[in-house]
């Protein structure tokens, strides 16, 4: 059994979809970040970072619970202890890990900082933006140039480079005007996976928790607000 923390974010979707794919039992526990749960003491000793997704383990090495944080960690560990969407040859296996470390340290900080300026910075917030937006189209046309040489992120199998970078890849194209028709390559690859077993699974009670992220954001107490984004009174560092 594994214990799965986490709300409605691509972080969380593509560990409930490797979660899905290898058919291990799990439950997930929302984390109303919103009501500042990540910050309590019995979340940070799940993970000091005070973020989501989270994994416990129940069976985890040598039959001892194993707790970890970092998506993209929790996805190699499970891929790992399963011989499972990762190559065991090292040119296919690092051509894999290369792709998931771009998601880990490129796609998703771009993809997010886009997101939060687009939803929730202040006005007059044109250039970070600007910059952030003309990223996510940039990653686009990486990712496309990538799918267009092979099937998948890390060759010509599906693996957990696809699991990590498809739920920002299929969900934030739109918001950024980024037309899937002018990149041929990640749309299939898109509507590929979208199509997989496991991936409509992962997705059947994913509405339910959008909603609740939606409904916990609009009556979220502005201070609340504040220390999630770091900033009014929770803001660190010079000021302008």
């Amino acid at each position: 059994m594994i214990d799965l923390y986490g709300i409605s974010s691509p972080n969380v979707l593509k560990v409930i979809i490797m979660l899905e794919e290898t058919g291990l039992t799990y439950d997930l526990h929302r984390i109303d970040i919103w009501a500042a749960d990540q910050f309590t003491d019995e979340f940070k000793a799940l993970n000091p970072n005070s973020k989501v997704p989270v994994i416990v383990d129940h069976d985890g090495l040598g039959g001892q619970p194993v707790t970890l944080f970092e998506s993209g960690a929790i996805l190699f560990y499970l891929a790992e202890k399963l011989q499972a969407f990762l190559p065991s040859t090292p040119q296919d296996r690092y051509a894999t890990m290369q792709w998931l470390m771009l998601q880990m340290g490129t796609i998703g900080p771009m993809f997010g900082q886009a997101t939060h300026f687009r939803s929730s910075a202040p006005a007059g917030q044109e250039y970070s933006l600007s910059r952030y937006t003309t990223e996510v189209h940039r990653l686009y046309d990486v990712l496309e140039a990538r799918l267009s040489q092979a099937d998948y992120l890390g060759g010509e199998d599906y693996t957990i480079a696809d699991m990590a970078t498809w739920p920002w890849a299929a969900m934030y194209h739109e918001q950024n005007g980024v037309e899937l028709s002018r990149i041929p390559a990640v749309k299939r690859w898109i509507e590929t996976i979208a199509a997989r077993p496991a991936v409509v699974r992962a997705h059947q009670d994913w509405p339910s928790l959008v909603a609740y992220a939606l409904e916990r954001r609009a009556s979220a107490d502005p201070d609340k607000r504040d220390r999630l984004h770091g900033r009014g009174r929770y803001a660190r560092g010079p000021r302008p």
